[in-house]
């Protein structure tokens, strides 16, 4: 007997054990969030062979910049034949976004390029309200095939979001979705640097509350989109940009 209570008191309390679990099952959590959690925000599809236009989602200095520029790469190769930029109709100066941004394109990619891109005005300040602009800029010009060029850590929300929308307007358009990495980013190692692990935990929190609470919108109207057309800009459907660009 006594050799037995001698024995049962060496054995650690069960609290210490429950503790003790409970920090292995953090601990694996942990590791597996640092591993995969990047990939969580990022689905980007294989592209189509040809669609009608690539449109490139408002966002960052770092993030348009990116976005555009894989919109005029799309653009080149022959893979889309226009370009929508969607766009602010105003800066913080009161200079016009469209004009600023006409200039901008032709001077970085030429005249050709500039004026195959369009782009699509709105006041939309969410994923949501912007898909909701940019959809009413593709009716304008009937295009049913879209690339949707967004940030890496964007494309998996960003899909969401414009599948269902365009499931809730019943439409025909086809939809891919092309995720770039712009420098704010990399899903391997999202922790290692500051930046990342900021992007990280803001995506993650908008992918979780919509996931929980739905995509929107938020009461209130949605904006329109004005879709305009580049100055001297492009008057036929279809584009031999991408094959010059080629050959």
């Amino acid at each position: 007997m006594k050799k037995s209570l001698e024995h049962g008191e060496h054995r650690p309390p069960r609290w210490l054990v429950k503790v003790g679990f409970a920090a292995i099952v953090i601990a694996c959590l942990l590791a597996v969030v640092l591993r995969f959690g990047g990939e969580l925000l990022v689905r980007s599809g294989p592209l189509p062979a040809h669609a009608d236009v690539a449109v490139a989602l408002n966002g960052s200095i770092a993030g348009v910049l990116a976005r555009t520029s894989e919109a005029v790469r799309l653009l080149k190769s022959g893979i889309v034949d226009n370009v929508i930029v969607s766009i602010p109709p105003k800066g913080y100066w009161g200079e016009s976004i469209p004009a600023e941004a006409n200039d901008y394109f032709t001077k970085h990619f030429g005249p050709a390029v500039a004026a195959r891109i369009f782009y699509c005005v709105s006041s939309a300040d969410s994923t949501i309200e912007e898909a909701y602009a940019i959809e009413e800029c593709l009716k304008a010009r009937g295009w049913t095939s879209v690339v949707i060029v967004t940030s890496n850590y964007h494309s998996r929300r960003a899909g969401r979001i414009w599948r269902a929308e365009l499931a809730k307007a019943k439409s025909s358009v086809k939809l891919h979705v092309d995720g770039v990495a712009d420098g704010v980013f990399e899903p391997r190692g999202w922790w290692r640097k500051r930046v990342y692990a900021k992007t990280w935990l803001l995506e993650t929190s908008k992918l979780v509350w919509e996931t929980f609470f739905g995509l929107g919108p938020w009461p209130g109207a949605m904006p329109s989109g004005t879709l305009e057309t580049p100055p001297g800009g492009a008057s036929n459907e279809n584009s031999t940009l991408g094959r010059r660009y080629k050959n």
